[in-house]
């Protein structure tokens, strides 16, 4: 909530990337929300969230559209950050706001068009056949066909991203080495973009990767449910769980380590601060 009023407020940071972290701190708010929704339901009838139910269909849901569109965001600021590099020696194409814009529009439906096929009919509520065991009342076909192409771009893509970065300006580092130019600033850049890389594919990984090894032991087991209590009901949870955790990780990885918006920061709070006392004047 601090990073979007921040920057909702802040005239001079409504970039295209400002957008972009925006929006990724919104989908972070979403996911929490509704993994919320979900522990309420659990606490007040832990049962529907174990054996299934019409009600746990469409929290299951909106807190798949929510992780959706935080992958889609995640993936389209390392394309940004990518073009922002790539293309700034050159004037042919630069990311622009109405860009920005387009990008979120497209990962938000995309990601409720995905997330909410099981309200449209793709569930297992009237049928014991492809059931899941951990998110009943969804079907395994369809958490494969969520998972598995959404992990690969989650991994995939920011890995090539981040990693053609680290190029460009180990590349131009040494160009202007060779040119007898101070590389300084360019070399911190680049120990700055390989940890800033690292800290993503950790917490990317550290958060998606038990929930993808769940969904794939949900395809592959053929137990039943009541043989697996508690065990992997407590690892699901300890996944969503790290889900949530990779909310908190975001905005400290990218957005509260910018030096700008921590110093807007401090200027709202004295603008803030001295409003407070002329009004108590």
């Amino acid at each position: 909530c601090t990073v979007i009023f921040t920057r909702m407020v802040t005239k001079d940071l409504h970039k295209p990337i400002s957008i972009l972290f925006c929006n990724l701190a919104f989908s972070d708010l979403f996911t929490s929300f509704s993994g919320f929704w979900i522990s309420m339901l659990f606490i007040t009838n832990p049962d529907i969230t174990i054996f299934g139910s019409k009600d746990m269909l469409a929290p299951y849901a909106l807190y798949t559209v929510s992780i959706l569109s935080t992958i889609y965001n995640l993936v389209s600021i390392g394309i940004e950050r990518y073009l922002a590099v790539a293309e700034s020696m050159r004037t042919r194409f630069r990311v622009a706001r109405h860009h920005s814009i387009a990008v979120v529009l497209i990962n938000w439906v995309l990601a409720f068009f995905l997330g909410c096929l099981p309200l449209m009919g793709w569930n297992c509520l009237h049928r014991e056949k492809n059931l899941s065991v951990l998110y009943s009342p969804f079907c395994i076909d369809y958490l494969i066909f969520i998972a598995v192409p959404n992990v690969v771009v989650a991994f995939i893509i920011p890995l090539f991203t981040y990693l053609r970065i680290i190029i460009i300006l180990r590349k131009r580092k040494l160009r202007m080495k060779a040119c007898g130019q101070a590389t300084g600033s360019y070399k911190s850049a680049e120990i700055q973009v390989a940890r800033t890389s690292i800290f993503i594919w950790l917490l990317a990984l550290i958060s998606y990767a038990p929930f993808f090894a769940g969904v794939i032991f949900d395809a592959t087991n053929h137990q039943c449910r009541v043989d697996l209590y508690p065990g992997i009901y407590i690892f699901r949870n300890f996944t969503a769980m790290l889900i949530t955790m990779n909310c908190l990780g975001n905005p400290m990885i990218y957005t509260l380590k910018v030096k700008i918006l921590g110093a807007k920061l401090k200027a709202l709070k004295r603008l803030f601060t001295s409003r407070i006392q002329a009004c108590t004047i």
